[in-house]
C-alpha cells in the first residue's frame, strides 16, 4: 500500500534524515489519515498540523489614498446621496486585503466624512471609541457628551466610547474630516453596540470649551475621578499642537525616524487618549531623510501639511496634503520631506501596550 504523508508532514520530509522519514511515513498511513479526519469532524484540530505558527505581522498590505483623487468622490457622494439617506456620508478607506469589512487594517477603521453647509449628522452613540481629525473647511462643529465643539483645520476631537455625538455645518463650504475608530476591537469581543438618540441633536448642557478649559490646563477639579479610559479633554486644538511642535523643534530633539513627534495625552492619567488607540502629531523639516522604522502596531497617517515621500515595505508613495496611508504591523517604513511635513497619526499601540504586546525597531 502506498503511504501518503499529511501536508505538513510531507513538506518536512526533505529536511529530515532517512530514519526520521521512516518515522514520519509510519505516522502518515491510512490509520493516521482516518484519525485526522475523525478529530476534524469533532471540531478538533491537531496543533502539529498547523501551518504558520507565531510570527509578527498580518496579511494586511500597506495602502495609500491620494486626497486629490478621493475628494471628487466625496463631493459626488453629496450629489447622489442625501444626508437623510446616509446619516453620515463617509467613504471608508478599506484595506485591499480586507474587502467587505470597511476596515483599513485588522484593528482600526478609517474613513473620510464630508458634511455640507446647513446639514446635521444625527446624534447617536456606540461602544467603539472614535476620533476626528479635521482635513478641510471651517464652520462645522461636533457635539460630544453635551458640549459643542467648533472644529478647525488640524484639530483632533475625542469621542469616548458610548458618548452621544452629532455634527453640524454652520459654515458656507463643505467640511471634511478623518474618522478613526477602534471598531474591530469591539467586533472581536462581540461588544459592538449602537443606539440612535431620539432627536437629531442632543441637549447642550455644558459651556463651550469646558473640557479643554477645565481639564487641559495641567490641573484637574479637586473631586475629579478618572475612569482610567478616555481623555476628559474632548478637543485638542491644532494651534496648541503647533506651538508644542515649535518648542520641540527649537530644543532640537529630532528622532531619527519620526522627526519631531508628540503624542496626545489624557491629562488625568498621562496615558493615551483612548484605551485602545494612541494618537500623535509629528513634524519633519525640509530635507529630512528618516531611518527605517517598524512596530507591531498598525498605524494610520494623514498628511496635514507639506510634501514628501514615504516608503512602505517595497513600495514608495508621494505625499501631498490630506493624503492618508496605513502601515500594517511589522512592515518597515521611512519618510523623506521635500518641504516641512506634518503628519497626524493614530495606532492600536495603546491596546497593545495594555496587553504587553508592543514592540518596535529603528533602523
Amino acid at each position: 500500500m502506498e503511504l501518503t504523508a499529511a501536508p505538513m508532514l510531507r513538506d518536512s520530509l526533505e529536511k529530515q534524515n532517512p530514519g526520521e522519514i521512516m518515522a514520519v511515513a509510519s505516522r502518515a498511513n491510512s490509520d493516521y489519515g482516518r484519525f485526522v479526519d475523525e478529530v476534524k469532524d469533532m471540531s478538533l484540530f491537531p496543533l502539529w498540523e498547523r501551518v504558520g505558527g507565531l510570527k509578527p505581522g498580518t496579511k494586511c498590505l500597506p495602502a495609500h489614498w491620494s486626497y486629490e483623487s478621493v475628494r471628487p468622490q466625496l463631493l459626488l457622494a453629496c450629489e447622489m446621496v442625501t444626508k437623510k439617506e446616509a446619516s453620515r456620508r463617509v467613504l471608508c478607506l478599506e484595506n485591499p486585503t480586507l474587502r467587505g469589512t470597511t476596515f483599513i487594517c485588522d484593528s482600526l477603521f478609517a474613513g473620510l466624512q464630508i458634511i455640507m453647509p446647513g446639514e446635521v449628522a444625527p446624534s447617536h452613540r456606540h461602544t467603539p471609541s472614535a476620533l476626528r481629525f479635521i482635513v478641510e473647511g471651517e464652520g462645522a462643529y461636533t457635539a460630544v457628551a453635551g458640549e459643542k465643539l467648533p472644529m478647525k483645520l488640524g484639530d483632533f476631537v475625542v469621542t469616548p466610547a458610548w458618548a452621544w455625538h452629532d455634527h453640524g455645518n454652520l459654515g458656507t463650504t463643505p467640511v471634511v474630516w478623518l474618522d478613526g475608530l477602534d471598531t474591530p476591537f469591539a467586533r472581536f469581543f462581540g461588544a459592538a453596540f449602537y443606539e440612535p438618540y431620539p432627536e437629531d441633536t442632543q441637549p447642550i448642557n455644558r459651556p463651550q470649551g469646558e473640557s479643554i478649559d477645565v481639564y487641559g490646563t495641567n490641573m484637574l477639579p479637586a473631586d475629579y475621578q478618572s475612569d482610567g479610559q478616555s481623555s476628559p479633554v474632548l478637543i485638542y486644538p491644532y494651534e496648541r499642537t503647533r506651538a508644542a511642535l515649535d518648542s520641540m523643534a527649537k530644543a532640537g530633539k529630532l528622532h531619527p525616524a519620526h522627526g519631531y513627534r508628540l503624542r496626545y495625552a489624557n491629562p488625568a492619567t498621562g496615558k493615551h487618549p483612548f484605551p485602545t488607540m494612541a494618537v500623535s502629531m509629528q513634524r519633519m523639516p525640509a530635507g529630512f531623510a528618516g531611518a527605517t522604522y517598524r512596530s507591531t502596531g498598525a498605524s494610520v497617517f494623514a498628511v496635514h501639511k507639506g510634501t514628501g515621500r514615504v516608503k512602505l515595505g517595497d513600495a514608495e508613495h508621494a505625499l501631498a496634503p490630506h493624503d492618508v496611508f496605513v502601515a500594517p504591523p511589522w512592515v518597515p517604513y521611512s519618510f523623506s520631506a521635500e518641504s516641512d511635513v506634518e503628519l497626524f497619526s493614530y495606532s492600536d499601540r495603546a491596546g497593545q501596550e495594555a496587553l504587553g504586546y508592543w514592540r518596535e525597531q529603528v533602523g
